[in-house]
């Protein structure tokens, strides 16, 4: 069976840190298991336009949405995608489990990843980056539970035989803590001097393992030649 592409509703990338990330979460996951899809840029993300065809995806409004043909599906929020195209699209279990206790384990740590990384990075790039005024208590909170997250990461790590959250692979649960992490340095830039990766070794060799999987080259460089053209 030849698959349809499947149609991303995607934020463009006109800022390093913005909705693309959410965006960029579910294309790795579309490129680890060679899924065919077209991207629909929906707004520019520094003016969050929502037309009246992205509501009709997404009530919300936001990226990322997914529409696919091969099922029929409409869905959004990317970890509700990512639900969707590991149960759909990951038969083989590449990237994932489905055995007791990893697939519950999966659950576990792709839902600390929905509401501990992906919330707090969001704010610490919003107050640090783009809060037209500067809020010294905000920043300080949410920088604080950036370092506190990569650090329970770290310490779970560190207790791991294989070096990844699950089993003995790297699955989606640990992709989709990606590209949060990727933008710390541009995130944390205003305060450089409170962020130190070394300080979590564990966690570092981990991303970078994750950054060497040619999905994920592939995506981060297609990512920067965006952000690049998205300048001029």
């Amino acid at each position: 069976m030849v698959l349809q592409p499947l149609t991303l509703y995607s934020a463009l990338p006109r800022v390093p840190v913005d909705a693309s990330s959410c965006a960029i979460q579910v294309v790795i996951i579309l490129t680890e298991l060679s899924i065919p899809f077209e991207t629909v840029a929906i707004w520019d993300a520094t003016e969050l336009k929502k037309e009246p065809f992205v509501t009709e995806v997404n009530p919300n409004g936001r990226a990322p949405a997914i529409k696919d043909p091969n099922t029929g599906i409409a869905l959004w929020e990317s970890c509700a995608i990512i639900s969707y195209l590991i149960a759909e699209y990951d038969k083989s279990h590449t990237i994932s489990y489905a055995t007791y206790p990893e697939r519950y384990l999966q659950d576990q740590w792709f839902f600390f990843q929905a509401s501990g990384q992906g919330p707090y990075y969001g704010q610490a790039g919003w107050f640090n980056l783009f809060h037209p005024e500067k809020l010294p208590s905000a920043q300080k909170r949410y920088n604080d539970e950036i370092k506190r997250v990569v650090g329970v990461l770290d310490n779970t790590l560190a207790k791991s035989k294989s070096g990844w959250l699950v089993g003995d692979k790297c699955t989606y649960v640990d992709l989709a803590f990606f590209m949060w992490d990727e933008k710390i340095d541009q995130i944390m830039a205003p305060f450089q001097g409170e962020w130190d990766p070394a300080k979590f070794p564990n966690w570092q060799k981990w991303h970078r393992r994750m950054a060497e999987r040619e999905a994920v080259k592939k995506v981060v460089e297609e990512e920067t030649k965006m952000l690049a053209g998205a300048k001029h």
